[in-house]
């Protein structure tokens, strides 16, 4: 292994105070996983054990089982200890099933898809 330079170092010094913590990831693609750091490497890709997706839906969440997962470095936008401590949620929060979470992204996907319909039909009207 060879290190290009300090930044490397800072980058594993600073993942490695991580290791055995539950974290939250959060991905490029927007999608949030939570799990123990177990494991990863100079270019931060990392091993999740018990990971889990949290899916967040207005005020509905559920949490869809992984497993053993690892991720990718460069999709890793954010990492952030939980503090076990703390409630993770808001108590207005309601956990669902993910039948339920899976239904409810439909419809907010297909309302927005309405909304940008709708935006391009109206274009003609100029309305600036």
């Amino acid at each position: 292994m060879s290190w290009s330079g300090p930044e490397d170092i800072f980058l594993s010094t600073s993942l490695a105070s991580y290791l055995d913590k539950k974290l939250l990831v959060l991905l490029r693609d927007g999608r949030k996983l939570l799990g123990i750091l177990r494991s990863f490497d100079q270019f931060a890709n990392a091993v999740l054990e018990s990971a889990c997706e949290r899916v967040i839906v207005g005020d509905l969440y559920c949490d869809i089982p992984l497993g053993l997962y690892v991720i990718r470095g460069e999709n890793v936008v954010l990492i952030g200890e939980l503090d076990l401590e703390k409630e993770e949620l808001p108590a207005h929060m309601t956990r669902v099933s993910a039948a339920e979470i899976k239904r409810a992204q439909k419809t907010e996907r297909d309302a927005t898809d309405l909304k940008g319909t709708m935006r391009k039909r109206m274009e003609f009207l100029d309305l600036e």
